[in-house]
């Protein structure tokens, strides 16, 4: 174990249920809030993604064979233990990501909950008998597990990502690898151990950590073992990995980039928007691909929008995550405080006005202030781009029309958020954003119980809800009649 972990948090790969060193040595995994290393996680060979195929595909039989009540209640037993360990894994998060403490808890206690979810729906997977409509035969479907699942999970909801995948995988009767981003690999790695200490059997569960993800996932889908593919993060990743996919016809699941509207009109509470673009903007410091990213504001209200904003952004206290005073963390990392302030400063040079912030922070560690934009033009970095982190750029509108147009006028569509006075309204505006989640007069969309996911490139196929455990279920149709 590395300085400054909680105690018992492994640091190895995770394959057949046994702990293990990588094939090609080892990186370190830093400490966002100082820049300073944390930890050494392996860094896994083609060796390794054999092994881990190996096991998830020895383990495959014996899980997906195992009765549904039984699967369910080892999820149940891990929800239980992730609620009981979660100041530990608050603070493990918080140490390699950089979030505030309060961010973390409630992530943990949103992760955990995917167990939970998931543990009830592992016993309501069905079927159908239909009688043909020419009546000469019935249609009986049934489903099954669809093999052993690659599990790809970003940075910036460590504990979240991994189970909201791991959950309905193993409530289907799938085996996994799963492999956590470079920066974020130790929250991973506790929640394998949990797993394990909740009765998942050796294989069912592998995780493979590296900072070269490209050769671990071409190692991975070529092997014709794997059958399904499940990816959290950029759309420009999420593009590379389909076309490699489709080599194999390997099924995919892609959550990828945001980019989301927030919508406020000139009948919304000002004061319920602003707390609600609090939620959906600084949420793990605006590093949520579900963050409020262009603020749409009706130009009769944009003035006092902005000032209020700016009030409530500007009394965030800024520090290290795992400071208890700290309302916001760092970045995750250099290069992504680089790709925040190019955006602003080119925004600011195109005619976006400072509000607030809009300078980088001086000091250790990889931190951007809050910071507010007013009149931003529509086609500048920030009126247009995703920005993953803690800025919200204002662009007035001059009704829900315009409103409406600029928000679908990106190639993403995962989340939108809609403030107004008049229920009706806000309906009709939700009906026409191109998007799959719409906050309606709430800042807080995500639920395990709710389909989380997105249309045109922000996505294929939902997670959570209902619909989340049917990505890991393949249907057969048996064709008889007596």
């Amino acid at each position: 174990m590395s300085a400054g972990l909680p105690a018992g948090t492994p640091t190895d790969q995770f394959i057949g249920g046994a702990w293990t060193q990588g094939e090609q040595g080892d990186f370190a995994v830093l400490n966002p809030s100082t820049g300073e290393e944390i930890a050494r996680v392996p860094r896994a060979g083609q060796g390794d993604v054999a092994r881990a195929v190996e096991a998830a595909s020895a383990a495959l039989p014996g899980w997906s064979a195992t009765a549904p009540r039984e699967r369910a209640e080892v999820l149940r037993r891990v929800f239980e233990l992730m609620i009981a360990r979660r100041e530990d894994l608050a603070y493990l998060m918080s140490l390699e990501m950089g979030k505030s403490l309060t961010d973390a808890r409630g992530e943990v206690t949103y992760a955990a909950e995917f167990f939970r979810w998931f543990s009830e729906e592992a016993v309501r997977i069905g079927g159908e008998l239909r009688t043909a409509p020419s009546g000469g035969n019935r249609i009986l479907t049934f489903k099954k597990p669809v093999g052993v699942a690659l599990l790809l999970t970003p940075w910036n909801f460590p504990a979240a990502m991994a189970t909201r995948k791991i959950a309905p995988a193993l409530a289907a009767g799938c085996t996994v690898l799963l492999k956590p981003a470079e920066d974020t690999p130790l929250t991973a790695l506790a929640i394998a151990q949990l797993l394990a200490e909740a009765g998942v059997p050796a294989g069912v569960v592998n995780v493979l950590t590296t900072d070269r993800p490209g050769e671990l996932v071409e190692w991975a889908l070529t092997d014709s073992r794997v059958r399904k593919m499940s990816f959290t993060g950029s759309t420009g990743v999420g593009r590379v990995l389909l076309k490699q996919a489709a080599d194999r016809i390997v099924n995919a699941s892609m959550e990828l980039g945001g980019n989301a509207p927030f919508i406020v009109l000139d009948d919304a509470d000002l004061d319920a928007a602003v707390e609600g673009a609090m939620q959906a903007k600084m949420r793990n410091g605006g590093q949520a691909c579900t963050a409020a990213n262009r603020f749409f504001v009706q130009r009769g209200v944009a003035d006092a929008f902005a000032d209020k904003l700016a009030d409530a952004m500007a009394a965030l206290r800024m520090g290290p995550g795992t400071d208890e005073q700290t309302q916001l963390g760092p970045v995750v990392n250099a290069k992504q405080v680089n790709g925040i302030a190019q955006r602003v400063e080119e925004s600011v040079a195109a005619g976006a006005k400072v509000r607030l912030g809009g300078a980088r922070h001086d000091g250790p560690g990889f931190f951007y202030p809050a910071t507010v934009l007013t009149d931003v033009p529509p086609d500048a970095p920030a009126g247009k781009d995703e920005i993953f982190g803690p800025v919200a750029p204002i662009i007035g509108v001059a009704d829900e029309d315009e409103a409406v147009r600029l928000a679908n006028s990106t190639d993403m569509g995962l989340a939108g958020y809609v403030y107004t006075g008049d229920l009706a309204r806000g309906l009709r505006i939700s009906e026409r954003l191109e998007v799959g989640m719409v906050g309606l007069n709430r800042g807080l969309i995500s639920d395990p119980a709710a389909p989380f996911g997105g249309v045109k490139e922000s996505g294929l196929g939902r997670e959570g809800g209902y619909e989340g455990i049917e990505e890991y279920l393949e249907t057969t149709y048996v064709a008889t009649q007596w």
